[in-house]
């Protein structure tokens, strides 16, 4: 199978975009340990800094599967819920 990637957009409640991009920023160093996890980057807009955006590509959906259930990303979700005012991902494969 393909490798899977993930693009993944998050926007703050208004007021917590600090507090979001630092649980976000404790995200990309353990995650990109993760097994099965080929890059994982984080970008903020230009246009809107409440508006933060993750690319993701992993070996499998299984590699992805154990990133969400691994420790650092369980405790962003706990740690995080009352900062994000709206996320959306979308899985993705490469085509060219």
């Amino acid at each position: 199978m393909a490798n899977l990637n993930v693009a993944a957009t998050m926007v703050a409640k208004k007021g917590k975009e600090k507090e979001l991009e630092a649980q976000l920023r404790g995200l990309v160093g353990p995650s990109r340990k993760d097994q099965g996890c080929l890059s994982y980057d984080l970008h903020q807009s230009l246009d809107d800094p409440a508006v933060f955006f993750f690319y993701e590509t992993w070996e499998s959906k299984a590699a992805l599967d154990q990133h969400m259930a691994a420790p650092h990303f369980t405790a962003y979700r706990e740690k995080s819920k009352d900062l994000v005012e709206s996320m959306e991902v979308k899985l993705l494969k490469k085509l060219s």
